[in-house]
């Protein structure tokens, strides 16, 4: 590869909240090998504030939902840079930073998008990609009558979609060896979502976290009456204050949360936040019960504990900060068609109802108590 030292580089980034947070070690690392080039990072305005102010970006470039190919592409060209990264492997990311005339355009993917880039980065054969499993498969695993129950597919470690995004930079000389996703909340924010909950910081109670809602689909979402119980249980045990978490989407949701936790100290903010809000109330808890959403990768990289059923995704591809931190409970159910990265269940669910509210109640208590692992 040209190993030319970059005056301007552009990063193009990915367009989903977790995606996003999975990228910062990569970004980080790119800053580390290029200390005194301008960084510019593109991305969608929904994900601005993630990006404004961290160390490794110099400035933000955003597009609207549904903004034009060639309006992005126009946007670019006057920026100067004379390298691209191209985190996403989409068609279009490839083909936005060849449209802005950027000389050196580095990412992965297969043809046609590799007509776009100068540099195509080849994915490492000894990684397993995800496989998402067809419905019939499902049903196979499931119910065939006299199968044998098979355990839950295992990905390796090195398949995390952490070290793809490190492997992307690597050529460019930036260091492969992984660090945590890590943000901070602007001080603007911090200041206006302690104040907001200045009244359940007061009070002395344990702040948690409740995120019971999962933008991919239904399937990520471990049930609401758990949700419920794993609360009710960890109040009797802890008097503590729930945060309720998600976005516009989950406000009914929230509500229904909320209902059913009458009688306890509930603040819900789903729906009534700024990313940057977001970020700074995940902050102020003491652990988060969440979904595999972007909400459970703000935390963890936010240096909050989290609690995850997971269910039709695999921690080992997506997990939250770095894989293997000890202080993140991802709790895994029974189910040999686990983990299918289906939208909807087509059978029973087994996979998130065979994990039950009293393993979540004993995994937040283990983060509350301080016995939860060290950082690895």
């Amino acid at each position: 590869m040209n190993t030319e030292t970059p005056g301007h580089i552009l990063i193009r980034g990915v367009n989903w909240l977790g995606d996003a947070v999975m990228t910062t070690p990569a970004v980080l690392r790119l800053r580390e090998r290029f200390p005194e080039a301008r960084i510019t990072l593109l991305c969608p305005e929904k994900l601005q504030d993630l990006w404004v102010s961290h160390p490794a970006v110099d400035a933000v470039r955003t597009f609207k939902a549904g903004e034009g190919l060639g309006s992005v592409a126009h946007g670019l060209r006057s920026i100067g840079a004379d390298l691209a990264v191209v985190l996403p492997n989409s068609f279009r990311s490839a083909l936005e930073v060849w449209w802005a005339g950027i000389p050196r355009r580095v990412g992965s993917g297969r043809f046609p998008r590799t007509l776009f880039l100068t540099d195509r980065v080849a994915a490492d054969p000894g990684v397993v990609r995800m496989r998402k499993r067809t419905e019939a498969e499902v049903r196979r695993l499931t119910g065939s009558p006299g199968a044998r129950p098979t355990p839950r597919t295992v990905y390796p470690t090195a398949s995390h979609q952490l070290h793809h995004y490190l492997r992307l930079v690597a050529p460019l000389g930036a260091r492969p060896e992984p660090l945590p996703p890590s943000l901070t909340p602007p001080p603007a924010a911090t200041r206006t979502m302690t104040d907001r909950l200045g009244i359940a910081l007061g009070s002395g109670k344990p702040l948690v976290g409740l995120n019971a809602g999962a933008e991919y689909g239904p399937a990520k979402r471990w049930p609401l009456e758990r949700f419920t119980e794993a609360a009710r249980g960890l109040a009797q045990r802890t008097g503590c204050h729930f945060v309720l978490f998600g976005g516009k989407a989950d406000q009914a949701l929230a509500e229904d949360l909320s209902n059913r936790l009458q009688g306890l100290p509930v603040t819900s903010l789903a729906g009534a936040t700024t990313l940057a809000e977001l970020m700074a109330a995940l902050a102020l808890c003491r652990v988060v019960i969440t979904n595999d959403t972007g909400p459970m990768h703000l935390a963890a990289a936010l240096g909050v504990p989290v609690v995850t059923p997971f269910g039709s995704t695999s921690p080992e591809l997506t997990g939250p900060g770095l894989p293997g931190d000890p202080r993140h409970h991802l709790l895994l159910g029974s189910a040999s068609c686990a983990p299918c990265f289906l939208r909807q269940c087509p059978v029973d669910f087994r996979c998130m109802d065979s994990i039950p509210a009293d393993r979540v109640v004993n995994a937040a208590l283990e983060v509350l108590s301080g016995r939860s692992g060290t950082p690895a």
